[in-house]
């Protein structure tokens, strides 16, 4: 997403913006797996509403604490998406990719460290519905979660910019609610990816990758038709590409 020019117009290098990358998708993940923890040890007190708080309003914290420096996107599927709508350089894709696959396997590790062996499995991406249904929701929600951003993160929208996390935040509070009975509300590579890797359970993995992955530049690419432009403008693909 736009990360910096709008408030401090500054763009960082990429080893900064990687860093963030990766300890922004740690810390958003080690709130939303330590959720999932709570409602499998001690399910009276956490449910479904709970476990989608913790994904939206760790995701919305960690933009609080990054996006300025990364943009925030804590989720290969919306690198992807930014990057398929020109808001985003395809050059740096999987230096993000990577950043945000190893704050997901170091989230994962701590949270299995902490809370016990037995929550391992259940932070597994499993659909109680069939492939199919599973693939094509985690399609259509990513698709509208890159849609969002988009509009809040990265154009001229009167409620873009500071309201941006807690749009991005409640999105994904909202569709988790929505989603959850049905896919598990995976919505990022790299959160299905690292679970399944430590669980050894790799049958419905493919579900998240694809889905999201797909969803995220089908995304992209409808704002990217449905962006208002300004000719004096220049979005963060132009001012990365000028800094590097």
């Amino acid at each position: 997403m736009h990360p910096t020019q709008r408030y401090r117009n500054v763009i960082y290098p990429l080893w900064k913006r990687v860093t963030a990358e990766l300890l922004g998708t740690f810390g958003f993940l080690l709130f939303a797996f330590s959720g999932i923890a709570v409602a499998v040890l001690n399910p009276d007190i956490m449910g479904a509403v709970g476990i989608a708080a913790a994904f939206g309003i760790g995701l919305a914290m960690m933009i609080f604490a990054f996006g300025h420096v990364s943009g925030g996107h804590f989720n290969p599927a919306v690198t992807l998406g930014l990057a398929a709508g020109g808001q985003f350089p395809v050059k740096d894709i999987v230096a993000y990719w990577v950043a945000q696959i190893v704050g997901a396997f170091a989230a994962v590790g701590l949270a299995t460290a902490l809370w016990g062996e037995q929550v391992k499995a259940a932070l597994v991406n499993q659909p109680t519905v069939s492939q199919g249904a599973a693939v094509v929701a985690e399609m259509v929600f990513v698709a509208l979660f890159v849609i969002v951003i988009s509009a809040v993160a990265t154009d001229t929208a009167p409620w873009s910019g500071v309201m941006a996390p807690l749009a991005i935040g409640g999105f994904i509070f909202v569709a988790g609610i929505a989603v959850w009975p049905f896919t598990g509300g995976g919505f990022n590579p790299a959160r299905a990816l690292a679970p399944a890797v430590y669980a050894t359970d790799w049958n419905d993995l493919w579900i998240y990758i694809v889905g999201p992955l797909a969803g995220g530049a089908i995304g992209g690419v409808i704002y990217w038709f449905m962006r208002e432009t300004d000719p004096g403008e220049t979005g963060e693909l132009e001012e990365m590409a000028s800094t590097q």
